[in-house]
């Protein structure tokens, strides 16, 4: 089973500011619906059937780091991770590269909640949903903070391009 898929993007006109650049906002976008696409093509995992089951999640927090800019027209791969899986929360890592992923260009860490849909309030993953996040976790080796990660990432391009 892939544990980080990746799929690409050209990034459009309505998407950028007048610069050519991909808004700052717009990276969210990309990302969020480049990992429900992941979600549904690789694992079959549809975010609906679940919101009529009755749960759902919210953003808890997004770390987004912008290291170089995707620009008007540029194909883009999006590769997506999910990096904890706890009862109470989820670590999502998306990267952005080029389409030959050769450069980065922005890392975002999101933190899932999921809530129950009748009540709006926090609730756990059931049992059978953590069995299958655990299937596709990727913990990080080392407990890492979110800028050692961009450093880590990083030199991982870095070698990628030397060698």
């Amino acid at each position: 089973m892939e544990k980080s898929p990746a799929s690409n993007y050209k990034i459009r006109f309505s998407d950028c500011d007048l610069f050519g650049h991909l808004n700052n906002a717009r990276y969210l976008d990309y990302f969020l619906h480049a990992r429900e696409e992941h979600l549904e093509q690789h694992y079959g995992l549809r975010l609906d059937s679940y919101y009529k089951e009755g749960t759902s999640w919210v953003v808890g927090g997004h770390q987004i780091a912008y290291l170089k800019p995707a620009m008007y027209s540029e194909n883009v791969a999006i590769e997506s991770r999910l990096l904890l899986a706890e009862t109470n929360s989820l670590l999502i890592e998306m990267v952005m590269t080029d389409h030959n992923r050769t450069h980065l260009k922005s890392v975002l860490w999101t933190r899932f909640v999921p809530i129950d849909i009748k009540t709006g309030k926090r609730q756990s993953h059931p049992e059978s949903f953590m069995e299958f996040a655990k299937s596709i976790e990727m913990p990080l080796e080392t407990l890492i903070d979110f800028n050692e990660r961009i450093a880590q990432l990083q030199s991982g391009f870095i070698l990628q391009k030397t060698v």
